[in-house]
């Protein structure tokens, strides 16, 4: 994808470090019981959330950022207590095979007895499925589809899976057969709405360094923009100004700008082209997968290039004459990963919050919630499902556990609940539990808590004589 030094520690190495760093300072407090609160029948009780590792989950990580997107969830499991399996995507090779070389170093191993089918711990490398041997905790699958499938006919306790949607529904399926939960990071096409009343150079910088960043391939990139016909000229101008800014005279000598994965994709978003309005760029280059920063206009709803998402350095307008239209036209489409708003309007910006749905928004700029360590990074609907970084990590790789501890004592409370049933108890539990009480309740009651506090004290007093 032609990162540069600077662009792949920022893009890939960073946002590790800056997980690793979170996780160390919080998990003591993340993994601690969590007290939750009582009722008058468990006033004398202890009641908290444990959380406890799911067992061994599975990360399926992408080719776009193939260390961050394997990296960061490996860390939320660990985290959680859990035993993984990394399955780097086989797109980006040399990424996936330094993942396999470099875990196994720094990470522990463990004596387990057999527990996989004989293909599965030939995917692993163990030798004989029948011997007991000293294993790795955090093993690396490499390998493409085949592997792919053999990993999904084992039983996990979690699934993480990042990539498109049609692989999503095979790993839901095939989830499905195990009652394994999943956690889908999907994509979709990422709307970006630009109000007229906002400032259009700071706007569409914003955009351009979003949209163009890894030559577009970055699931949560504006995948298109919405706005008035009046400014979408004045758009166009500030991206192309902002495009010299960055990339040059000539991007495609930029050591700044991306290149697409393989001629694969790049005969997909090439062909995104056809029959459309180029404003600016459209330059391909087949031999070196180069596609230049593209802008379209007065694009068609109904174009190809509106029907899938688009993952690369093409960036659609289509224009629509008020927010009203934008929330409709973003409505009508299934539920984007990410959605964007600029606007001076704090009123315009809520109302497109209140009457959209998103996995997550950023108002006047772009991509910049996915780096917020508190806020949960995820899809809804299509665009997928659950949710993980820093926090959100650690609580999708765990099972939260409802505890109570309860005092043998006080049993005249129990009765409540025991046979036989009657109107005064039920009214006296209506009491205790929805704190729905009369006068003649409470006084019952309050009998009932003397008569238990005399019958502990008789027995209190009559073992104390006992042992006279």
């Amino acid at each position: 994808m032609g990162f540069s030094g600077p662009n792949a520690y920022s893009h890939e190495i960073l946002g590790v470090l800056g997980e690793l760093a979170l996780t160390m300072e919080k998990l003591p407090s993340w993994a601690a019981p969590q007290p939750v609160k009582k009722n008058l029948l468990t006033l004398r009780d202890e009641a908290y959330i444990g959380y406890e590792p799911l067992g061994v989950v599975l990360v399926i990580g992408a080719w776009n950022y193939p260390f961050v997107l394997v990296m960061q969830p490996l860390i939320g499991a660990i985290a959680a207590g859990n035993a993984v399996v990394v399955k780097p995507s086989e797109v980006s090779e040399n990424t996936a095979r330094l993942v396999a070389e470099l875990l196994p170093q720094y990470l522990d191993k463990v004596s387990v007895a057999p527990c996989w089918t004989p293909g599965f711990s030939v995917l692993l490398g163990w030798g004989d499925p029948d011997t007991p041997a000293l294993q790795d905790l955090y093993a690396v699958i490499t390998g493409g589809v085949p592997e792919t499938t053999e990993l999904l006919t084992q039983r996990f306790d979690h699934i993480l899976y990042t990539g498109n949607t049609a692989v999503g529904r095979i790993v839901m399926a095939a989830a499905a057969k195990h009652l394994t939960p999943v956690t889908l990071e999907l994509g979709g096409k990422s709307p970006c709405y630009i109000d007229k009343d906002c400032d259009l150079a700071v706007a569409c910088r914003r955009i351009t360094w979003g949209k163009y960043m890894n030559c577009g391939q970055t699931c949560i990139a504006p995948d298109y923009i919405l706005c008035d016909p009046s400014i979408q000229s004045k758009v166009v101008e500030n991206i192309k100004a902002t495009l010299k800014e960055f990339y040059g005279e000539d991007v495609k000598s930029s050591p700044d700008y991306g290149r697409i994965i393989n001629q694969r994709h790049f005969k997909r978003v090439k062909s995104l082209l056809e029959g459309q309005k180029i404003a600016h760029g459209g330059e391909t280059d087949e031999a070196s997968c180069f596609i230049a920063p593209t802008i379209l206009t007065d694009v068609s709803p109904e174009s190809k290039v509106m029907e899938e998402e688009i993952f690369g350095p093409v960036l659609p307008i289509v224009t629509v004459r008020s927010v009203e239209e934008a929330i409709e036209f973003i409505n009508l489409r299934e539920k984007p990963l990410a959605l964007y708003v600029f606007s001076n309007k704090k009123q315009l910006i809520r109302r497109v919050i209140a009457e959209t749905s998103s996995g997550g928004m950023t108002a006047n700029d772009v991509i910049m919630h996915s780096v917020v360590p508190d806020l949960p990074f995820g899809g809804v609907g299509h665009s997928g499902m659950g949710a993980y970084h820093g926090r959100f990590s650690f609580e999708t790789f765990s099972h939260r556990r409802a505890c109570l501890i309860k005092d043998l004592r006080w049993e005249v409370l129990s009765k409540l609940r025991y046979p036989p049933g009657s109107m005064e108890m039920v009214h006296l539990a209506k009491c205790l539990l929805l704190k729905q009480c009369n006068k003649s309740t409470v006084a019952q009651f309050i009998s009932a808590l003397l008569a238990g506090l005399k019958a502990v004290v008789a027995k209190v007093s009559f073992g104390s004589l006992l042992t006279l």
